[in-house]
């Protein structure tokens, strides 16, 4: 049984940061890809950054340069530093776990559990 909470969303000036934690329980496999996500009214939910067990990680392109994932294996969290907030950054926030075995990709049918979400609204 795999749970995730999301937590450290809020509000926030352009230029601005915030950092999303990810609590993760009952995950035992030793190889998984974990990711984070967000989605706006009206749009399609789309892939931010993905990190797998070995630290390795990937970006959306909108993203790079400005964001950064990481975890902590032993407090089981996962961390997605959001720094140079633009306005375009609006919206919730999912962190993911992947299917078992599943390789890391920033699609969503990657993953099959899905925290419940944290709002970032950026103005």
């Amino acid at each position: 049984h795999v749970q995730l909470v999301e937590s450290g969303g809020g509000s926030a000036q352009a230029g601005g940061s915030l950092t999303l934690s990810c609590e993760v329980s009952g995950y035992t496999d030793s190889t998984y890809c974990m990711g984070w996500f967000r989605q706006a009214p009206g749009k399609e939910r789309e892939g931010v950054a993905t990190i797998d067990s070995n630290g390795n990680t990937t970006y959306a392109d909108a993203v790079k340069g400005r964001f950064t994932t990481s975890q902590d294996n032993t407090k089981m969290m996962l961390y997605l530093q959001m720094d140079s907030l633009k306005p375009e950054d609006t919206a919730m926030y999912y962190c993911a776990a992947s299917k078992p075995y599943y390789a890391c990709s920033l699609k969503e049918t990657t993953y099959n559990v899905w925290g419940q979400g944290t709002q970032v609204t950026v103005s």
